[in-house]
């Protein structure tokens, strides 16, 4: 089965919101304070694709 461009967008949205709760457990989990501050980098990255995604979604979808 093949996946329409609004599924996939969707499932991005969901994959990218998934990593920013991963990253932000992670980077209180860690004990490295260098790690757990690229862990809430990366969570701020992935937040944003989310945010991208969805306004794209919005806006043509």
């Amino acid at each position: 089965m093949e996946l329409t461009t609004k599924e996939i967008v969707k499932k991005k949205i969901l994959d990218a919101q998934e990593m920013v709760r991963d990253y932000e457990v992670y980077s209180k989990k860690v004990n490295d304070s260098e790690v757990s501050d690229l862990f809430k980098k990366f969570a701020e990255e992935c937040g944003y694709q989310a945010s991208n995604l969805q306004k794209i979604l919005k806006e043509k979808y």
